[in-house]
Formats: structure tokens, sequence, C-alpha cells
């Protein structure tokens, strides 16, 4: 009967001890974010990834009085920051806000050269933004193009010639003109890639480098409106209210070219789902104020928060099994 006693007492202790230890980790998890979260953008400041994150963190701060520290990573169309990301705790505190190009085209293009599986080390946690595009041509040199059938005809007269830019060998912008060369009868345009991303590639155009691009417009409307380069087309679903002269891509006669680009949050594998949710959460009211709202429509992005951590990675599958079709179907050569 002593020894039952004991025994009881030492079960009562351990339970006691899980359902202590439960708490605390629920407390914990309660109180996520405790501290700042390091957010790694592939990119350089300025672009239109790097704007997502610093609209999403001022207002994620003001709600959660924790900040968002973005960390500039750009090179190698993502691959750096997918590897610090991979690598680091998966607790929440670092995460990537990545786009079409640094999250589904480079893990499936550059699968040999990073050292972990993607699909298996990186989960979504929330998409974000879409995020509409130019195309957009210098004008430095009195380049004489003004429209998408112009840029057409002016490769074909000279074949070679034409160079546009990309921000990064085979990331999405590169695909669209490639696909929009094949299209536009096989021209033969020569592609620049700027590891300094679209703000690179921005000075390309207004140096005379490049003469065309396909740009997002966040990074690239500001020159637009500064007459500084000119935008010929948008990739959207319909004529931006700003621009309601210029037509989209199916107008021009181009309806399956361009990508309308996205921003979206991940975080590494094996990060605790009710982390996972909470972030989620947090994310996506911060999006849903009236300053984000604005902040976003100034810079003509469409926000499409995922509803759950769930739906976004049905979401990333999806996109990688898209673009998978895409890349077989768009043979890049690959040498930049």
């Amino acid at each position: 009967m002593k020894r039952l006693s004991v025994n009881l007492l030492s079960a009562a202790c351990i339970v006691t001890g899980i359902v202590a230890g439960l708490v605390t980790t629920a407390t914990a998890q309660e109180k996520f974010p405790a501290r700042p979260i390091k957010v790694l953008v592939p990119y350089g400041p300025g672009g239109a990834t790097d704007i997502t994150a610093r609209i999403v963190g001022d207002e994620f701060h003001k709600l959660t009085g924790q900040s968002f520290v973005v960390i500039n990573k750009p090179g190698a169309n993502g691959l750096l920051a997918i590897e610090e990301l991979v690598n680091s705790q998966p607790d929440g505190y670092t995460i990537m806000i990545g786009n079409v190009t640094t999250n589904t085209i480079t893990p499936l293009l550059y699968k040999d050269k990073m050292s972990k599986d993607y699909s298996k080390s990186v989960t979504a946690v929330t998409n974000l933004v879409d995020v509409p595009a130019f195309v957009v041509v210098s004008m430095a040199d009195n380049f004489p193009v003004k429209s998408l059938k112009e840029l057409a005809e002016f490769a074909k007269k000279n074949p070679g010639k034409l160079t546009y830019g990309t921000v990064g060998a085979g990331s999405y912008p590169h695909f669209d003109m490639a696909y929009f060369a094949k299209k536009a009868g096989d021209l033969q345009m020569t592609a620049l890639a700027n590891k300094n991303g679209a703000a690179g590639v921005i000075q390309d155009l207004l140096r005379g480098d490049v003469q065309a691009a396909f740009l997002n417009t966040g990074s690239s409307a500001g020159q637009v409106q500064a007459g500084k380069m000119r935008a010929i087309a948008v990739v959207n679903h319909t004529r931006l209210p700003e621009y309601p002269d210029l037509p989209t891509m199916k107008e021009a006669g181009f309806p399956d070219v361009g990508t309308i680009a996205w921003n979206g949050m991940f975080a590494p594998a094996g990060t605790p789902k009710p982390v996972l949710e909470a972030l989620h959460a947090a994310v996506v009211k911060a999006m849903s104020t009236p300053e984000a709202a604005e902040k976003f429509k100034k810079q003509n992005y469409n926000v499409v928060p995922s509803k759950s951590v769930d739906e976004a990675q049905k979401w990333l599958t999806n996109e990688m099994k898209q673009w998978q079709t895409i890349i077989s179907t768009v043979n890049l050569q690959l040498t930049q």
C-alpha cells in the first residue's frame, strides 16, 4: 500500500511536470513574437520585395511591438537568402520574404546547388501581394520604341542588337522577355542580368546599357512618372487607373506573356505550427490596416494573403508545379 502511494505520488509529479511544460509552451506561443524578427530579403533596397517587407514590417511593429529587422541579401537569384533561411533555427524568428523567382523558379532551376532539399526545408507562411509589372524601354540615346509592336519590329530589323535587362539569369523577368521574343517571331535579343536586382536594371536602362525590361510597378513607377523611362505595356488583368492609356499585354497582342508576380513569406520547415499560425495571424492583421492598404495601393500592389498556413503551403506547391511546366516550355540558355 505504501509502495502504491509512492508510485501514485511519482505519477502525479510526472503529470504535473508535463502540464506545467505544456502551460509554459502555450504561454510562450501566446506571447509570440517576444523579440524582433529577422526578415531575409533576397534583393537590394528599393525593389518590390524590399518594399513589401518594409510595409508589412511597419504595421507589424505597431501591432506587436516587435520589429522586422530587414536583412537585404541579394545574389544568386535568392540562393544566398534561402541557404541562410534553411540553416536557421525553426522558431519563427528568422523568415524570408521572397518572390516568384527566388522561391519557385530558383529551387527548380538550381536545386543541385542547394545544400538541402527545398521542398523539405522551407514552408510557406502566407502569400502577401500580387505585383503588376510594366514592360519598360529606355529613353537614353533616343531609343525610339513606344509600343510592344515597335519593340518587336526594332528587334527584327536589328537582330542581336537589342539588349534587355533582368534581375538575374533564370528570373521570371528573364523568362517573360524570352517568351515574348519567342511569341513575337523568335526574335534575337540579348539578356543582361544585374546582380543588384530591379534597382540595378533601372540604372542600366537610364544609362542605355539595356533597351527594355519587364519591371514590377513598385520599383519602376517613379522613373516612369518622372519621364526617365517609358512604359509600353502593363502585365495585369486590367489597365491600371493611374495609367489609363497603357494597354495590358492582352490588349497589346500578347495575352499569355508576362508574370503577375507575387511576394510571399516563408519559414524554415520544422517551425512549430502554432508559431506559424501566430505569425500568419499577425501579418494578415498588419496588412489589413488602413495605413498598409494605402501604401500598397500607392505601389499598385494587390493584397492577397493566404487564408491559413495550410492554404499557403498548397499555394506554394501549385506554384512550383506551374513553373516546372513553364521552365520545360521556355528553354533558357543560362550562361550568365
